[in-house]
């Protein structure tokens, strides 16, 4: 266990410090604490040469950054050999220098102008807060070091238990003549061993059977009863006896209709009586991710996790990094993309000229992050635009401006033109006021895409969403086309009445099933299912609809007439994050025939996709360019990613740290 880890810079102001116990913290406060003698006599005095420096009982390891004059330090008890120090202390200056260049830069910068102009440096402190500067350095180091430290326990334990496997028995104990004490070697080990001779002896007397052919002379003597053969015939009865042979049932096949009999046997979707017992608490524990589990905000609204790039990728790849230790200081303090700006040097005014080969590297980043090629040009074309006439000072100058020019471009695309707050839209429509002739309708959400997206599986994680903030939910099976698929929800809402509210088993009511089997019409299914969500005081109800091309005109004017029909107050599509260009493809394509084909049908009203659901997104890692090319298509924003295989595994995303994995490097 570490005992203090801090940051500093060399001019003695430390940006960042945390210990671990009582008594380091007030060692580390003191003259005697083990870093300041580090810097007094290590760092100062030069009196160690070592990478490692002892005092009082302390092991301390430093790190420079020397272009931004840090000092990472580590410092732990000398009798524990922590082995991950070195790891951690190159995966730190990784990661801090990586996530806080820009402001470190500055920081050094004003430093050195205070210094000409005798400023104070405690002023400066003040005046840039450095607690709020590296907000959020505390969730990067506590996932760092928790990975570091379970590793070192994983390699401690597969040491202390390789000799145990390893470890040959030498002998076994004597036989005890004490008839009353235990036997010392087991009945299977003692069956085993008559196993092994009956095994021993038929494989003699298969030899002394086959002994004539062997050597090459065939025998003429009759094999007697008793003799070789025979006895191997009776040893193989005896070591492998034949297994009783049971023979399956076979399934009816005819051209008779099933039976009721036979439907009821075949449909595993319906509810058993054992889901009553243990065999239900089983099923809850592997429907839920406790780990996945959103939290209830200061008005106990059920709210779903963000996804949080940064963290857990950032980490892992600086403990990649620090594992080769290949990088210099100075390849540390700016990413490969910024390297690629590292020909614009020097005070100038940027021309067309200049950036075009930087625009060109920049755009294939974005493509090898899924971004769409369409997509990728425009962007980089309007960073260009912003670019060409501004005039740089130096290196850093130009790497922070082309990077912020990206950024903001990424993110105006991805700001939401409308709100994501859908409980808000929700409890604004069913709060509205009725007269009294009116009757208070559901509000209803349509879901689409192509086929094997994960659309019903999506739906229900909204649909558990939904009851946690205890809303009533009526999912309509509109896919009358797949076989299963009503069977598919079905499942879904026995699951989810299983869960409830909370966890518990009390939302029998708050989750039904709407459906009229296969083959009908999607849109007239839907008018009936809103109608009795209407009637029977359903707040929400969700719309489950079949996959689709988006090239298949009859279907997409079957779509068009089921959303001119009900006229839901969402469409939301479902896409996967797999996709690159096929993704543009796909929205562009949807969005337009859903347009004319609602316009033409009568109504003069066009309806197109009003946000997005992107699924698979945990298989994606950080290239998430689908995410920019969705919402650069339809100007929609993306209102939930699915990321796992329980109804817990939604997250809402954020425009800061989906711009944050696309400028990753």
């Amino acid at each position: 266990m570490l005992d203090h880890c801090s940051i500093s810079h060399k001019g003695g102001i430390v940006l960042w410090s945390r210990s671990f116990t009582p008594e380091a913290s007030h060692i580390a406060s003191s003259a005697a604490s083990p870093v300041n003698s580090l810097i007094r006599e290590a760092l100062i005095e030069s009196r160690t040469t070592g990478e490692k420096y002892e005092k009082d009982g302390y092991a301390v390891k430093w790190t420079f950054v020397n272009d931004l004059e840090l000092i990472f330090v580590v410092a732990y008890q000398r009798i524990l050999q922590l082995s991950y120090v070195d790891e951690l202390l190159a995966a730190l200056k990784a990661i801090f220098v990586k996530l806080f260049q820009p402001f470190l830069t500055t920081f050094v910068a004003s430093l050195h102008a205070d210094s000409r102009g005798k400023g104070s440096a405690a002023g400066l402190v003040t005046s840039l807060n450095l607690a709020s500067a590296f907000e959020g350095w505390d969730t990067y180091f506590e996932a760092l070091l928790k990975k570091l430290e379970d590793k070192a326990t994983q390699e401690r334990q597969s040491r202390l238990r390789g000799p145990i496997h390893t470890q040959p028995v030498l002998e076994s104990p004597p036989l005890s003549d004490d008839q009353s004490t235990e036997p010392s070697q087991s009945e299977d080990a003692i069956q085993d061993e008559r196993q092994i001779a009956r095994n021993v002896q038929a494989l003699k007397s298969r030899l002394r059977g086959r002994g004539g052919r062997r050597g090459g002379r065939p025998s003429m003597r009759p094999v007697e009863s008793g003799s070789g053969r025979d006895s191997v015939n009776h040893s193989e009865s005896e070591t492998t006896p034949k297994r009783k042979t049971t023979k399956k049932a076979g399934r009816k096949w005819g051209d008779e209709a099933p039976t009721e009999a036979d439907m009821d046997s075949l449909d595993y979707s319906a509810e058993k009586s054992d889901l009553n017992g243990l065999s239900s608490s089983k099923n809850i524990q592997s429907l839920l991710d406790e780990a996945s589990m959103g939290s209830r905000n200061k008005d106990g609204l059920y709210e779903v996790k963000d996804w949080e790039f940064e963290v857990d990728n950032t980490v892992s790849a600086a403990l990649k990094t620090a594992e080769v230790e290949a990088m210099s200081t100075n390849s540390g303090t700016v990413g490969t993309l910024g390297s690629l700006f590292s020909r614009l040097t020097g005070s100038k005014t940027l021309t067309e000229q200049d950036l075009k080969p930087v625009l060109e590297a920049m755009k294939q980043h974005l493509m090898k992050k899924n971004v769409a090629k369409e997509i990728a040009d425009k962007v980089c074309e309007g960073v260009g635009e912003s670019l060409i006439g501004k005039k740089v000072g130096g290196f850093q100058t130009t790497n922070n401006a082309v990077r912020m020019a990206l950024s903001t471009s990424i993110t105006r695309i991805l700001t939401p033109k409308t709100s994501t707050d859908l409980l808000l839209s929700i409890r604004t429509k069913l709060s509205s006021p009725l007269t009294s002739t009116q009757q208070r309708i559901p509000y209803s959400m349509t879901f689409v895409g192509v086929n094997g997206v994960g659309k019903s599986t999506n739906l229900s994680k909204v649909c558990f969403w939904l009851i946690q903030n205890g809303l009533r939910v009526l999912i309509a099976a509109c896919d009358t086309f797949r076989s299963g698929a009503v069977e598919q929800l079905r499942v879904h809402v026995r699951n989810l009445s299983v869960l409830g509210l909370d966890g518990a088993a009390d939302s029998k009511g708050r989750v039904e099933l709407f459906e009229r089997g296969y083959g009908k019409d999607a849109a007239g299914i839907a008018k009936e299912a809103i109608s009795y969500a209407r009637d029977n005081n359903f707040d929400v109800v969700l719309i489950d609809t079949a996959g689709r091309m988006q090239d298949n005109e009859p279907l997409m004017r079957a779509l068009a007439k089921l959303v001119t029909v009900n006229n839901p107050d969402k469409i939301i599509f479902v896409g996967e994050a797999l996709v690159g260009n096929e993704a543009v493809d796909q929205l562009k394509k949807f969005d337009r025939a859903m347009r004319d084909f609602s316009s033409g049908s009568g109504s003069g009203k066009e309806r197109g996709i009003d946000g997005m659901l992107v699924t698979k997104w945990d298989t994606v890692d950080d290239k998430v360019g689908a995410a920019l090319s969705m919402t650069y298509v339809t100007g929609q924003p993306i209102i939930f990613v699915g990321c796992g295989q329980t109804y817990t595994d939604l997250r809402q995303l954020r425009v800061s740290n989906v711009v944050q994995a696309i400028l990753s490097d």
